[in-house]
């Protein structure tokens, strides 16, 4: 990989994953997405890159499989040598200790770089996520909450997040953070810098930046840039880590950003597979009048293989004859939460098989997945090895381009996305297209 890469990003799910693709396109950087750990072929018909990531699913293990997962990407990032290594989370931050852990992946990619300055952002105003003075903040509409009162976060079935202040979540996953208040970007860079190194001299396992406006995402940008061109470092967030780097290198040398580009009709069917069960992908669901609608039985899609074959050939069948498929997980299947973490991970491994199955049964061209653990296995049940960014269909919403060696599946245009994200509307447009 050619000395232009400047960040090598893992994305702890395929659907942020896809946002920070996005992200980097839109800021003109040359990216690609690989849909696991690029071999040299692949690496090489990729060509020269800016931003090369990897999709992968590191929310949903333990942290057993968190090191079995991220120790060889850890030493292939150091191998291209970008000087920013980015461990990219979820803008909710929703982690814990035996499942997800942000703390777990921290101390396995850090050992790769040489850097004592770890970099935590902490905040996505493009979404709608804050931090001040280490408090996360997230909207759910039109509404702001604290995290450990959002309506979703704090009773998310695998994650709930039950502290705010994310010195004290991560704590609990094993790190000391020091940190950055949004008050002192007002200082002179120099100032800052000063403070930045007297915070890293105290040897904390992470920096935690707070985030406030948007306006804060090119200081943070300074700081972690600098501080990587002396020794490649590992940055922890979400896509705010691209978006402030990019920033910064706004300021610095101004250049032509990529347009909103339009988003063409549908050719032929759309199949939609939710998985997710946020009260978001609820809306869009119920707005989604153009598609037939298949109510899934989650307990049932997880354990009966019979049964996944049936909806399989059935949802297909309904592609076949030219109809628009949503096929979603019924609210009665909802999962207990003392069951969540296994029975969520066998839903969404069978959403994978399904999707994978449909596929065969009915080629089609566009198509869009919701729930980000759903999202993660969906794709790798597939035959394909990457993803460049086409559009952004909302915030945090990116149509993409699917990359393998099957043709029935290569030049697959697909969306993923998380629960909360995207506006009521978003699979109707994901159907019609955006001017």
């Amino acid at each position: 990989m050619p000395s232009a890469l400047k960040i090598a990003y893992y994305g702890d799910d395929f659907t942020g994953a896809t946002d920070t693709l996005a992200t980097a396109a839109r800021a003109g950087l040359r990216t690609l997405l690989f849909l696991g750990l690029p071999g040299a072929a692949q690496l090489e018909r990729a060509g020269p890159l800016d931003c090369l990531g990897i999709a992968g699913a590191a929310r949903a293990m333990t942290p057993a499989e968190m090191q079995a997962e991220l120790e060889p990407v850890g030493r292939l990032f150091a191998q291209l040598g970008a000087p920013v290594m980015h461990y990219k989370t979820c803008s909710t931050f929703d982690s814990a200790p035996h499942i997800g852990s942000i703390g777990t992946a921290i101390r396995v990619l850090q050992p790769h770089t040489r850097n004592a300055f770890v970099p935590i952002v902490g905040g996505q105003p493009n979404l709608r996520r804050y931090c001040v003075f280490g408090n996360l903040f997230a909207s759910a509409g039109p509404a702001m909450h604290r995290i450990d009162r959002h309506p979703t976060m704090r009773r998310h079935p695998v994650t709930p997040m039950h502290e705010a202040d994310l010195r004290l979540h991560f704590a609990q996953q094993g790190l000391q953070l020091a940190s950055l208040d949004y008050p002192d970007y007002q200082q002179s860079e120099s100032a800052l810098d000063q403070q930045l190194s007297a915070l890293i001299s105290q040897q904390p396992d992470a920096v935690l930046l707070d985030i406030a406006q948007a306006e804060d995402l090119a200081i943070v940008g300074r700081l972690i840039w600098q501080s990587a061109c002396r020794q490649p470092l590992l940055a922890a967030g979400p896509s705010s880590v691209v978006q402030a780097l990019a920033a910064h290198w706004q300021r610095q040398a101004p250049q032509t950003l990529l347009a909103h580009a339009t988003i063409a009709p549908a050719q032929g069917p759309v199949l939609v597979l939710a998985g997710s069960l946020s009260p978001m992908t609820a809306r869009q669901i119920k707005a989604a009048s153009s598609y037939e609608q298949l109510l899934l039985d989650a307990p049932r899609l997880a354990q009966d293989m019979a049964y996944r074959a049936q909806m399989a050939k059935k949802i297909a069948r309904q592609l076949q004859q030219g109809r628009n498929m949503l096929a979603c997980t019924s609210s009665e299947g909802q999962i207990a939460p003392a069951d969540a973490p296994a029975d969520a991970r066998a839903l969404a491994l069978a959403c994978g098989e399904l999707l994978a199955q449909v596929l065969k049964l009915a080629p089609i061209k566009r198509l869009g997945v919701a729930g980000g653990d759903t999202s993660s296995h969906a794709v790798q049940a597939l035959d394909a090895w990457g993803l460049s960014y086409q559009a952004q269909l909302a915030p945090g919403v990116a149509l993409c381009r699917l990359h393998s060696d099957d043709l029935a599946l290569d030049g697959l245009e697909i969306m993923l996305k998380g629960g909360q994200m995207g506006g009521e509307m978003l699979f109707e447009e994901l159907l019609s297209g955006i001017c």
